[in-house]
């Protein structure tokens, strides 16, 4: 069986591997070029329609997140990006739910020119102390195509029924 990189277990899981390389065969597929430190991991869609891969701590010991605190979580990953495009990082919501873990700055983008290591900025909501293990699925990570605006200067905007009115201007 094929295996395609970036999927559950190598890709060695039958209609997966099919669609994964089906949709790399249409174009669908956009390479990230990675750079993976000795003992990480290769983010991996546990899904074959998963639109987040995972991503795992990389850490030489565990950290413990206190209810309010945040940490900076190592990935030992490293990408290059496409030119046009972004990596979203975002939180997994098995672990908002159960834990009261998020990311700040979600999501947070990876640019096309960074090419240092992506961390993760974890936030513990919740009200008991958290544990990170070297090994633990922490974030997600979303391939976007980046549409660049062109600002220009005007001296009035076009009105609208809203307005300026916004942060729940528009009820509940």
């Amino acid at each position: 069986m094929e295996k395609v990189e970036g999927l559950k277990d190598g890709g060695s899981c039958g209609g997966n591997v099919q669609n994964a390389a089906a949709s790399a065969q249409t174009g669908a597929a956009v390479t990230i070029k990675c750079v993976v430190q000795e003992g990480a991991a290769l983010p991996e869609y546990q899904t074959k329609d998963s639109a987040g891969a995972d991503i795992r701590a990389f850490l030489p010991e565990s950290v413990v997140i206190a209810p309010g605190g945040r940490s900076l979580i190592p990935t030992g990953l490293s990408f290059e990006i496409p030119s046009g495009y972004e990596v979203q990082v975002r939180p997994r919501s098995g672990l908002a739910i159960k834990n009261g873990i998020t990311c700040l700055n979600a999501p947070g983008t990876i640019d096309a020119d960074y090419r240092g290591e992506v961390k993760v900025i974890l936030y513990n909501a919740g009200s008991e102390p958290f544990t990170v293990n070297n090994g633990d699925r922490i974030a997600q990570v979303v391939v976007a195509p980046v549409t660049v605006g062109a600002f220009v200067t005007v001296s009035e905007l076009s009105s609208t029924e809203r307005g300026s009115g916004g942060f729940g201007s528009t009820g509940k």
